[in-house]
């Protein structure tokens, strides 16, 4: 359903290092930074960039957005990837059966506050 997604976050520097982290655990990297006109942007993705940040001010209210991973081990590395990053646990990898059977995830608050979590669908 989406193209790409891109915020602006409050401290670049320190939100940027923080994604770094996570993505590499993930097995994405920062393919896109650039300085424009407003300010400076990153992109991140695996074959194209499809996750943005921006510099400026940070949004007000906060956004919850979950990263695909493609096993529980790499639901593992993210959580602690994030935390090693600066990011505050927001719940520890484990199934969440109330979504389904084989719901494996973790939660972190980015720099900003924001619910950043890794997913992985599959059996153990």
């Amino acid at each position: 359903m989406f193209d790409h997604l891109g915020y602006s976050v409050g401290d670049f520097d320190t939100s940027s290092a923080f994604y770094d982290a996570i993505f590499a655990a993930l097995g994405a990297t920062r393919l896109v930074d650039f300085e424009h006109p407003g300010g400076r942007v990153v992109g991140y993705g695996v074959e194209r960039p499809d996750f943005w940040l921006n510099s400026g001010t940070a949004l007000r209210d906060h956004v919850h957005i979950a990263f695909a991973a493609k096993s529980r081990p790499d639901v593992d590395a993210f959580f602690a990837a994030a935390l090693a990053a600066g990011g505050r646990d927001n719940g520890a990898p484990g199934i969440r059966s109330q979504y389904h059977p084989n719901y494996y995830a973790a939660f972190v608050f980015d720099p900003d506050g924001h619910n950043i979590e890794a997913v992985c669908h599959g059996p153990a």
